[in-house]
Formats: C-alpha cells, structure tokens, sequence
C-alpha cells in the first residue's frame, strides 16, 4: 500500500530520500502500487518544481508595434492615422499605421537526459525534477530528450503534451548502452533552432562521461548555452567537459536540490 500522509510527512523530513524511495516504488512489481507510486510521483515532482521558480508569463505575449516594423494591421487602432491621411488627401505611411504580433518568447529550455548508465532512484528522480521546472520556466518552448546510444525525444519543442506525462516518461526510463553525448547535444541543438525564443539554453543532466568515439567539445561549443548537472560523486568529466567548451556546470547533492541549482545557473 501506498500512504500518501505518511509520504507527505517523510518528504518534509527527508525529501531526497523520500523522492528516491518514491520513484523505486514507480517500478514496484504490483500492478496498483506501481501505477499509485508514478500518479503521485508526477503529482509532487510538479510540485516541488514550481516552488520559488518563477514562471514565464506565456510563450508569447500579444504586443501593439508600428506596422513598418510587421504583423498584422490593427484597424481600430489605425483608424486615426487613415482618417488624417484621407483628410490630407497624400497615402499613409506604414509607419503611422498600428499593427500586432505575437513576440518571441524569453526563455526555451531543452532537457538532455544521460540515461547510458546506471538509472538509480536519485538520477531519475532529479532527471525528473529537471525537466519538470523547465516545463514551468517556458511552458511552450521546452523540449526534453534522453539517450544512450540513439536520442529519444520525450517531448518536442512546441508540443503541447503535458508535463505530467512527460515526468512520467522520465521516470521510466531504464539505463542501458553507449553514452553518445555529441549525437545527444546536437539533437538539442536541432530542437533549439525550432524556437523563436532570444535565449536558448540546453540542460544537460549527465556524468559526460561519453563511450563513443565522437567528440562532444565542438558540439558543445557551438550551442548558443550550456548548463551541466552532474552527480555529486561523479563529477569530474562533466567539469572538464564546462571548461572546455566554456559551459556553466554544477553537482547536484541530491535529487531535491535540482530545481534549486537549476535557477542558480540560469541566472
């Protein structure tokens, strides 16, 4: 059985072992304690993720500019500016017209998810958390990916699908393969350029410990930033991989500290 109370009280006192035990309960055995553990997991993931994250306003925010500058003419507000230039008898000019347009979003995320090696209850958990306060910094512009060997897209950029089902996938991924962390982050690269968004950053989750025989700097250096959340007591290779390629990097001392370290390093 699953004691939703007795879970309450143990995450106030413990949450990375609580969000830990949580999670290997996602994979229990028994069909309906399974299927409880990931309907509450999602439940508190979210929730601990929007704890003290500001949200974006919107992806876009509907805004009034001169028509010169695009979008499309708004009527009502350019009446005035037609009616003097009729008046006058001579064309109006662009500029005196009114028009609207959708501007670009702040901020778009993508989540990269190291899911090569050993999948413990405190990666997937953090994994999860990650890209749960992503989905509300920029709930339109975020995408999540995980990989090993080949990149899985859990959620593109743009998708509408909901965040609890994408922190439903993340929680059942299962470590497996080669860590092909250059396919891994140009794959991200590819779903930043399908976002308008003035700030693009990717979010590695990751030892970068990469096994293939690609190198991952030159990918890396190319994104327009890159954070890194490495393991606590894994971290060496995700600090050279940041000092090489110029990325912002941090460790992560448990699981509940990620939405934490997270803000940290996007500023």
């Amino acid at each position: 059985m699953l004691d939703e109370a007795a879970f309450d009280r143990a995450l106030a006192q413990d949450p990375d072992a609580a969000l830990v035990l949580l999670v290997e309960m996602a994979t229990a055995t028994d069909e309906r304690l399974r299927a409880a553990a990931r309907a509450l997991a999602a439940k508190v993931v979210l929730d601990r993720a929007r704890t003290g994250t500001p949200r974006s306003s919107g992806t876009r925010a509907l805004r009034t500019r001169r028509a010169d500058l695009g979008g499309d003419l708004d009527l009502d507000a350019s009446l005035d500016a037609l009616s003097g230039a009729r008046a006058e008898r001579r064309p109006v000019g662009l500029d005196e017209l009114v028009a609207r347009d959708w501007g670009r979003p702040e901020t778009a995320l993508c989540v990269v998810i190291d899911s090569s090696g050993s999948m413990s209850g405190e990666r997937l958990a953090a994994a999860a958390l990650t890209a749960a306060a992503c989905s509300w910094r920029a709930p339109g512009d975020h995408a999540v990916l995980s990989f090993a060997r080949d990149v899985t897209v859990l959620r593109e950029m743009g998708s509408t699908r909901p965040p609890s089902t994408v922190v439903d996938a993340v929680l059942a991924l299962r470590g497996h393969g080669v860590t092909a962390l250059a396919t891994a982050l140009s794959a991200a690269a590819d779903q930043l350029s399908r976002t308008r968004a003035a700030r693009r950053v990717v979010v590695l989750l990751s030892d970068c410990r990469e096994t293939d025989e690609q190198d991952p700097v030159p990918v890396a250096s190319a994104l327009p930033e890159l954070l890194v959340l490495a393991p606590a007591g894994d971290s060496d290779q995700a600090e050279e991989l940041a000092r090489r390629s110029g990325a912002r990097w941090a460790r992560l001392s448990g699981a509940a500290d990620a939405p934490r370290v997270l803000a940290e390093l996007l500023g």
